[in-house]
C-alpha cells in the first residue's frame, strides 16, 4: 500500500470490503468451487487496489471492479485443465435444486451471453450497467441476453421432453 492513498484507492477498498459477498458469487458463478472463488476474488482484490489510479470515473469504481472480477476469473478457468465442481451449501443463493440446475444450464452458455445472463439474472444488474462492465453497446448486451435466454429456454423444452418420454 502507497504512503499517500489517493481517493480512488480509498474507493476501491471500501467496495471491496463492503461489496466482497457479491464479488465473490460473481466469481463463483464462473468457476463453482469456494476456493477457487476466494482466489479470484483475492486475485481481483490486488488488481484493482494496485491499478486503481486509472479509475477514470470513480462512480463506476464497483462496475469496474465487477469487470476485473470477470476477466480474472475467465482467464483462471481458462488457464485450468480440468475444473472439479462441487456443492457448497453455505453460498446464500444457491437454495434450492432448480436454482441449482438453472445454474449449471447457464454455465452451459457461450461467453459472453453466459456473463450477461448471470449478471442480469443472479446478480440482478441493470443492462446499463452490463453494458458498462463488459464494455458492450446496451443493444449489443440486449441482444446476447436475448439470444441467451432462447438457448436456455430451448434446453428446458429438450428436457421436459426427455422427462415425459422416461414418464
Amino acid at each position: 500500500m502507497s504512503v499517500k492513498e489517493t481517493r480512488e484507492e480509498r474507493c476501491v477498498q471500501a467496495l471491496l470490503i463492503s461489496n466482497y459477498k457479491k464479488y465473490y458469487r460473481v466469481a463463483y458463478s464462473y468457476c463453482s468451487n469456494p476456493n477457487d472463488a476466494m482466489d479470484i476474488v483475492q486475485e481481483s482484490a490486488y488488481k484493482a487496489i494496485k491499478y486503481s489510479n486509472s479509475l477514470k470515473h470513480i462512480e463506476y469504481a464497483d462496475t469496474w471492479i465487477c469487470k476485473i472480477v470477470i476477466n480474472t476469473a475467465i482467464k483462471m478457468m481458462n488457464n485450468k485443465k480440468s475444473v472439479i465442481y462441487e456443492l457448497d451449501e453455505s453460498i446464500p443463493y444457491v437454495e434450492n435444486f432448480e436454482q441449482i440446475y438453472m445454474k449449471d444450464l447457464v454455465s452451459s452458455l457461450e461467453e459472453p451471453e453466459r456473463s450477461i445472463v448471470m449478471m442480469r439474472f443472479f446478480e440482478d444488474y441493470k443492462l446499463e450497467d452490463i453494458s458498462k462492465v463488459l464494455d458492450m453497446n446496451l443493444s449489443t448486451v440486449k441482444s446476447k441476453l436475448y439470444r441467451g435466454l432462447r438457448k436456455l429456454k430451448k434446453e428446458l423444452e429438450n428436457k421436459e421432453d426427455r422427462s415425459s418420454v422416461n414418464e
